[in-house]
């Protein structure tokens, strides 16, 4: 059994560079932003857009600080929220706190393989926590594996029926609905073989 001290901190499993982010600063500004999060630095960029002859010379901005400088930053969390949004200051002031997503931090291939044994209510719930969440419990991949895992067969024609309707759309049909489609698909064949002799 490992002990604490030869077990893998999680943090240490972390990238070097958290959250990249662009964007543009409202009107009258316009600026041009890039905010970095990496492991030890929030690291805010600017670059002034402008028509106006006095800010043409102008050069870009930076303000880089410490996660423990950050959090005590006021000035600097108005910034970040008026350009890239509340969401986005929340986001950055857990990650400096140390409170990092490591969920949603997964390899794609491993959390399809992980929401797979899910109940249905379940992927449903989670489809609702993200975009990426939502994404991927939506996905063809994900629903082929389920569908899969339930069935005992899986024709050929089935699979082929499968890929143009989507797997979600497959296991959600009926059977009786699934049967006429495939004998509507077996008649288009036969049409079809009949017009090329």
């Amino acid at each position: 059994m490992a002990t604490a001290r030869q077990r893998p901190n999680m943090a240490s499993l972390l990238r070097e560079e958290l959250l990249e982010a662009r964007g543009q600063a409202p009107a009258p500004s316009k600026d041009f932003c890039q905010l970095l999060v990496t492991r030890r630095q929030v690291i805010f960029r600017w670059w002034k857009i402008s028509l106006r002859s006095e800010f043409r010379d102008a050069r870009p901005g930076e303000i880089k600080e410490s996660h423990e400088d950050f959090l005590d930053d006021s000035s600097l969390h108005i910034q970040i929220a008026i350009v890239f949004g509340a969401k986005v200051l929340k986001h950055v002031l857990n990650l400096c706190r140390g409170n990092y997503d490591f969920l949603e931090r997964l390899p794609v291939p491993l959390l399809l393989y992980i929401i797979s044994f899910l109940e249905l209510e379940d992927i449903a719930r989670l489809s609702q926590v993200s975009h990426r969440f939502k994404m991927i419990c939506n996905s063809n991949t994900l629903w082929e594996s389920i569908v899969e895992n339930l069935c005992d067969t899986i024709t050929p024609e089935m699979r082929e029926l499968a890929q143009e309707m989507g797997w979600k759309q497959f296991f959600f049909t009926n059977r009786l609905r699934l049967q006429l489609q495939l004998r509507r698909r077996r008649q288009k064949h036969a049409e079809k073989e009949k017009l090329t002799e």
